[in-house]
């Protein structure tokens, strides 16, 4: 008779670490490579057809970045399937925040973000005609208005992160003691006024030079909204302006995906 042996709790444990790490990791390697890649160099075709579009003997390098541009964003759409797990998920680890402004505004960043990735997708399925039924003009709208939104929500909590950090910094004993000699030197309104302002800029400097990952993220997101934008008729710009933003959008989330400290967390 055989005698089944049990695996120690120990291995277990180490095991379900290792299996959660190696899935991470994965995770980590599909978004770079699939996603951060490929919107790489959609925006960079973008850019490249806009600086080209006058040049009338580059008319076939144009064809290619096109069809470049096009089969990169349906690459994506494809690989972009599992982005609803991870923002599901986001979602939770956002109501475990004890802050309850940021959990708030991660929350609802999560679900619009996933609001706009399920418009994503049905639009996908409509390209490869899975779906017919839906209006893509529509869809592609609502999509929009949605990636817009969850973009507000993330700059809204970029703002309170960094109200909150120079808030922090003002009660410094060196700023307090500069406030006290500058209102001393110059009592007027007018020096006073300067003061303040001069007293702003130089918390905004130091907030964002201790903190690389909001700079980053606040930045990121700047650029971000102009897509949108110009899509929504917001403000327009154009393609050469989309492309740029775009490609610096997604360069510096490789840079927060090959460096972890630089990501804002959570």
């Amino acid at each position: 008779m055989t005698t089944i042996t049990q695996q120690p709790a120990l291995f277990r444990s180490r095991d379900n670490s290792v299996w959660k790490q190696t899935c991470s990791e994965c995770s980590l390697w599909r978004e770079i490579l699939y996603d951060s890649v490929g919107l790489t160099t959609q925006y960079a075709c973008t850019l490249l057809k806009y600086l080209l579009q006058n040049n009338s003997t580059q008319k076939e390098l144009l064809k290619k970045l096109h069809n470049l541009e096009s089969n990169m964003s349906t690459g994506r759409k494809l690989f972009r399937l599992g982005n609803m797990v991870d923002s599901i998920g986001g979602v939770q680890k956002a109501l475990q925040l004890p802050n309850p402004e940021v959990r708030l505004l991660l929350v609802a960043s999560c679900l619009v973000r996933t609001l706009y990735i399920i418009c994503d997708n049905l639009l996908w399925a409509r390209s490869i005609r899975v779906i017919n039924s839906i209006n893509k003009e529509k869809w592609s709208l609502l999509a929009t208005q949605f990636y817009f939104i969850s973009l507000i929500m993330g700059l809204v909590r970029d703002i309170y992160e960094l109200y909150q950090a120079m808030k922090q910094d003002a009660r410094g004993q060196q700023l307090q003691k500069k406030i006290g000699q500058h209102i001393s030197e110059g009592p007027d309104v007018a020096c006073v006024g300067v003061f303040r302002l001069e007293h702003f800029l130089i918390l905004l400097y130091h907030s964002l030079k201790k903190n690389p990952p909001l700079l980053l993220d606040s930045v990121k997101n700047v650029c971000d909204l102009f897509i949108p934008m110009d899509r929504l008729g917001i403000y327009k710009t154009n393609s050469g302006v989309v492309g740029m933003c775009g490609l610096a959008s997604s360069l510096f989330g490789i840079l927060t995906m090959l460096k972890p400290s630089l990501r804002l967390s959570p």
